[in-house]
């Protein structure tokens, strides 16, 4: 019996250049099996897309006006800009493969570009949320790293991988400044607060580490903590506290942020403290900022009070 031919519903087959690719990406360029799968699923993507058309495109067809008419039709089916560029990338990586192999003369997805998404402001916990937060007993050493690892957190505006990879040679208490390794290899130094000070030395005091370069915060042992650890902890100390805002390591990162730069209203220093490379990335903290004067304004002015 003759099988139906496949609708445009049905996925296509991964064809052989795609096949030839994939390989080439992971025995040629050495890339994750994660990535991998990425480019599989986005070239799969496009190439379901394509055998809706009249008539169907193979590769070798496909031009610029096509991989035009894909994005613009992915994304009125709701697909973000951020998800369309990750798909251009698959798709011109594809196509360098397809000129290397002379199968394309050019690339039709180079110079096309992914709409852009609206910025989404980061989330942050205002001074009551972070004083519940933080305000938890020392009963017990797991107790005592916590505090110390969301002070410090909140303190020096860290990132989650600089947290975890804190020895405690980076630390100066004398100065109260830590050293961090940031993106990019680039090393910062920043200031540690009064609490997250205090709240180190009774974590140091009953740890009583074996060497300076021992990691500063530890699971088992002289083991560094891990990320999921981290996160796992801080969810915990969030439900027990009883701030039930969805609470994630980063969100102290923008806190403190968005706090200093709302005290001081120095973006060059807040960049510093972040270790932002570009001062255009530190920017997004000022429509926190001003998000906040917008609701001073309007509880405060007595002519924009609602009736």
């Amino acid at each position: 019996m003759n099988k139906s031919p496949p609708t445009s519903a049905d996925p296509a087959p991964q064809s052989p250049l795609q096949r030839a690719f994939l390989r080439h990406a992971e025995v040629e360029r050495g890339l994750s099996p994660g990535t991998i799968a990425a480019y599989a699923e986005d070239l799969q993507r496009f190439a379901d897309w394509s055998r809706s058309l009249s008539p169907v495109l193979d590769w070798p067809q496909v031009r610029a006006e096509h991989v035009r008419a894909f994005v613009a039709q992915a994304h009125r089916n709701g697909l973000s800009g951020k998800s369309l560029a990750r798909k251009l990338s698959a798709l011109r990586s594809f196509f360098d493969y397809l000129i290397r192999e002379r199968v394309l003369g050019a690339n039709p997805a180079r110079g096309i570009r992914a709409p852009k998404s609206p910025r989404k402001l980061p989330s942050v916990l205002d001074a009551d949320q972070l004083d519940a937060l933080l305000d938890f007993p020392e009963g017990d050493p797991l107790a005592v790293r916590d505090r110390a690892m969301f002070e410090l957190f909140y303190s020096s505006a860290l990132r989650l991988s600089e947290l975890v990879n804190l020895r405690w040679h980076d630390y100066d208490a004398a100065e109260g400044l830590v050293r961090v390794l940031g993106k990019g290899q680039r090393t910062r130094v920043v200031p540690v607060g009064s609490m997250a000070a205090k709240a180190l030395a009774a974590w140091q005091a009953g740890q009583a580490p074996s060497s300076p370069a021992q990691p500063m915060f530890t699971a088992r042992g002289e083991q560094a903590i891990s990320v999921r650890n981290v996160q796992a902890r801080l969810k915990t100390w969030a439900q027990r506290q009883g701030v039930w805002q969805r609470v994630h390591p980063h969100m102290l990162r923008h806190s403190c942020a968005s706090h200093v730069l709302e005290s001081s209203g120095n973006l060059r220093a807040v960049q510093e403290l972040l270790g932002h490379a570009d001062i255009a990335t530190t920017q997004i903290y000022t429509h926190l900022d001003f998000q906040h004067l917008a609701k001073v304004y309007d509880a405060a002015h007595p002519r924009a009070r609602k009736p």
